[in-house]
């Protein structure tokens, strides 16, 4: 055996290449077992932490008894802000009652020319006033992204405490990674310029959260 041979034999007993089998079960049990860091301290009132931190990011919230009650929310929303009652939407949220409000929504992926775009939300994280969004058939991320104006209806039972907590929830439901998953904080904003705030540079720069059994 060459000298380069002896090297690289080695080199695989020492990792073990010959164990594939024995190295995978390694390494699904460290991940399967891995601690979490240090958590910060978020309390109980996990509806209150979240609420305070979305609108230190700048997002409008609103509380409501029941999800019957959110388009009635949006229509006031829409009508106090000087906006059209003209909307996309993702199709969680199709199934309430948009006309009774007299708003014209339009379940589908959003365009360039939509200007408000209205979605659920998988989960809401109180850490850090956080939105987590699955992308999928029934829930295109351009709802959220493309129009200048982004509702989304969170219900407070869905609200955890931790980024960990919402992975730990997608895989507890899901099992396994959607295509995208988008995490939104407050209007979208840009510093670049003299390192002055501007929202809206490459999103929406209103979001307006409607909280579901919050009221």
């Amino acid at each position: 055996m060459s000298a380069r041979g002896d090297i690289l034999e080695r080199v695989r007993r020492g990792v073990g290449r010959d164990d594939f089998a024995g190295r995978r079960a390694a390494a699904i049990a460290a991940l399967g077992s891995a601690g979490r860091g240090p958590q910060p301290v978020i309390g109980a009132d996990l509806v209150g932490r979240f609420r305070a931190k979305a609108e230190y990011l700048s997002s409008t919230v609103v509380a409501v008894a029941t999800q019957a009650e959110a388009p009635a929310a949006v229509a006031a929303y829409l009508l106090a802000n000087g906006l059209a009652g003209e909307a996309v939407a993702t199709a969680d949220v199709a199934g309430l009652d948009w006309a009774a409000s007299r708003l014209s929504v339009a379940v589908r992926p959003a365009v360039d020319a939509d200007k408000t775009g209205i979605s659920g939300c998988f989960c809401a994280i109180a850490e850090t006033g956080t939105l987590m969004l699955l992308s999928g058939p029934e829930t295109p991320a351009t709802v959220s992204l493309l129009p200048e104006t982004h509702i989304a209806l969170v219900d407070v039972s869905r609200i955890v405490a931790t980024m960990e907590d919402a992975f730990a929830l997608l895989r507890a439901e899901r099992g396994s990674l959607p295509r995208a998953v988008n995490f939104i904080s407050g209007p979208s904003r840009t510093g670049d310029i003299e390192q002055t705030i501007v929202l809206g540079a490459h999103g929406p720069c209103r979001v307006h959260l409607i909280l579901i059994g919050a009221a």
